[in-house]
C-alpha cells in the first residue's frame, strides 16, 4: 500500500535478474515500495496478494507475457497504472500494451533517468488529467499547446519519438535534419520538453531571418555603446536561455564568421557580447535545424565541417509525409477538428474520397502544407463533410474525382469562383439548385456571383 504521498508501491515483473536488481535500487532510491516478481504468472499471484499503484513489467516473458499481464491487471484493477518494457524496434507489441491500456512503453536499453522520469509521469497522470505521451491512434506529444502536438501513428515516427525521449535527458547537441514543414520546431520544443531543462526558458532564433550583424547582437547580446544606436546593454539569446535550450533554426545560412563564433561557444560554454571585454559563462543545450544538404553546404564551403562535427552529436533526421502515408487521415481530422473551431464551423466527417485523393497528393510542403489546405477546406465548406470538391493543392495539378473535368489550379478566390461557375452550368444557370449543391444559401450564391461579375442572369 502506499505510505505517503510520494511513495507508491510498485510491481517490478522481469525475467531477467539483473534487470528485476537495476529496476528495484533505482526505484527504491526515490522513495518506493518494490515488490519483485519473475515472470507474469508469479505477478498475478502477488496481484491476488496486494494492491499496486504501478505495475512495471517487461513484454516478452515465459508462462505469460506482459499483454496477457497487462489484460489480467485491466481486469482486477482499472485504476493501476502500468508501464511496459520492451525490446527496441519491437513497436508493434508495445502498440498493442497501449491498446490493452497501459501508460507508456519504455525501450530497452533506458537509462535510470528515463525510468523515473515515466514513473513520475505515470503517477502525476493518475491525479490529473488524462496527458497522453505516447498513443497509438493517434501519438500526440504531451505538449499542453494544441498547436504544437506531435500527431502520429506511423511506425517509423513512434520509434523517432521514442528515440527523441531516450536523448532528451543528455545535455548534449542535436541536429535536426528534414524538409520544410515536417516539424522540426516542433520536435526541437519537444527535446526541451522532456529534458531536466523543461521549467527553464526555450529560446529560438531564425539564421535566415537576420542579416549577420543583427544575428550576432541577437544571439551574443551587446554592451552598451558597443555601436551606434546601443543605447543599453542588451543580453542575447544564449543568455536568456541560460540553464535552458536554445534553437538555432535554419542554422547553415548563418554565416562563416559567425559559425566561427559559434563554435567557440559550442566548445567553450561561454559567449563574447558585442562591444563586451570579458566572456561570459552560458550553460545552454543547442538544437540546431536546417532543411539543407548540410554535407553539400560543407563541400561548397559554406558550412564549417569542424561546427557540422559540433552539431551533429545527435542526429535527427524527420519523415517526409509522403513516407508516412498512415498518418494523412488522423492529421487531416486533427486539422478538421481545429479550424472548424477557429472558424465557427460543424464539419463532423470527411469524407473517404478526400481521404483518397489527399494521400495521391506528393506533399511537399509536408504536415504544414496538409494543415494549409485542410484550413482552406473548412474555409470553403459549407456542409458537416469535407468533400473532394473543397480541395485546393499548391504545387499539382490533381483531378477531383467527383467531378472528372475539374482541375484546381490558381487563388483561393479563383478556386470559388470556378467551383460556383462549374456547379451553375451543371444544374443549367439554376441558383437555387446551384446553391443547394454548393450548401451556401441563395443570398450568399448572388453576392459571391455579384463579386465575379458573373454573366450567368437570374
Amino acid at each position: 500500500m502506499t505510505t505517503n504521498n510520494s511513495s507508491k508501491n510498485i510491481l517490478v515483473v522481469d525475467d531477467e535478474v539483473e534487470m528485476r536488481i537495476a529496476l528495484e535500487t533505482t526505484l527504491k532510491r526515490e522513495g518506493h515500495s518494490i515488490t519483485i516478481a519473475e515472470n507474469g504468472k508469479q505477478a498475478l499471484e502477488k496481484l491476488e496478494e496486494d494492491t499496486f499503484d504501478l505495475v512495471l513489467t517487461d513484454v516478452k516473458m515465459p508462462k505469460i507475457n506482459g499483454v496477457e499481464l497487462l489484460k489480467a491487471l485491466k481486469k482486477k484493477s482499472s485504476q493501476t497504472v502500468a508501464i511496459m518494457m520492451t525490446a527496441y524496434g519491437d513497436i508493434d507489441n508495445a502498440v498493442e500494451t497501449i491498446k490493452a491500456g497501459a501508460f507508456d512503453y519504455l525501450l530497452k536499453p533506458f537509462s535510470a533517468e528515463i525510468l523515473i522520469a515515466t514513473v513520475n509521469r505515470a503517477f502525476m497522470d493518475s491525479t490529473s488529467t488524462k496527458n497522453v505521451l505516447v498513443h497509438p491512434t493517434p501519438t500526440i506529444s504531451k505538449t499542453p499547446n494544441r498547436e504544437r502536438r506531435i500527431i502520429t501513428q506511423n511506425k517509423k515516427m513512434l520509434e523517432l519519438i521514442k528515440f527523441v525521449e531516450n536523448i532528451s535527458y543528455s545535455k548534449s547537441t542535436v541536429l535536426i535534419m528534414g524538409d520544410t514543414g515536417t516539424g522540426k520546431e516542433m520536435f526541437a520544443r519537444y527535446i526541451h520538453q522532456m529534458s531536466p531543462r523543461a521549467q527553464k526558458p526555450f529560446m529560438a532564433v531564425n539564421c535566415a531571418a537576420l542579416p549577420e550583424g543583427l544575428l550576432e547582437t541577437e544571439l551574443f547580446g551587446h554592451e552598451k555603446g558597443a555601436f551606434t544606436g546601443a543605447i543599453e546593454r542588451k543580453d542575447g539569446k544564449f543568455e536568456l536561455a541560460n540553464k535552458g535550450t536554445l534553437l538555432l533554426d535554419e542554422v547553415t545560412e548563418m554565416s562563416l564568421p559567425l559559425q566561427a563564433k559559434l563554435l567557440r561557444v559550442l566548445q567553450e560554454h561561454e559567449i563574447d557580447k558585442v562591444g563586451g571585454s570579458k566572456s561570459v559563462p552560458v550553460d545552454v543545450r543547442v538544437v540546431a535545424t536546417t532543411n539543407r544538404d548540410i554535407k553539400e553546404r560543407i563541400r561548397e564551403n559554406q558550412f564549417r565541417e569542424d561546427l557540422y562535427y559540433r552539431l551533429n552529436v545527435i542526429p535527427l533526421k524527420l519523415i517526409p509525409l509522403r513516407d508516412r502515408i498512415d498518418d494523412i487521415q488522423t492529421l487531416a481530422e486533427h486539422f478538421i477538428e481545429k479550424h472548424t473551431a477557429d472558424l465557427n464551423k460543424n464539419i463532423s466527417h470527411i469524407a473517404t474520397e478526400t481521404i483518397e485523393l489527399l494521400k495521391k497528393y506528393s506533399w511537399p510542403g509536408n504536415v504544414r502544407e496538409l494543415e494549409n489546405i485542410i484550413e482552406r477546406a473548412t474555409l470553403m465548406c459549407h456542409e458537416n463533410t469535407l468533400l473532394p470538391s473543397h480541395l485546393f493543392f499548391d504545387e499539382e495539378e490533381i483531378k477531383i474525382e467527383t467531378r472528372p473535368l475539374e482541375t484546381f489550379k490558381g487563388t483561393i478566390h479563383d478556386m470559388e469562383k470556378e467551383l460556383i461557375t462549374q456547379t451553375l452550368e451543371e444544374v443549367n444557370g439554376n441558383k437555387t439548385k446551384a446553391a443547394e449543391n454548393l450548401g451556401i444559401s441563395i443570398r450568399t450564391l448572388r453576392n459571391k456571383l455579384a463579386s465575379y461579375k458573373n454573366p450567368l442572369k437570374s
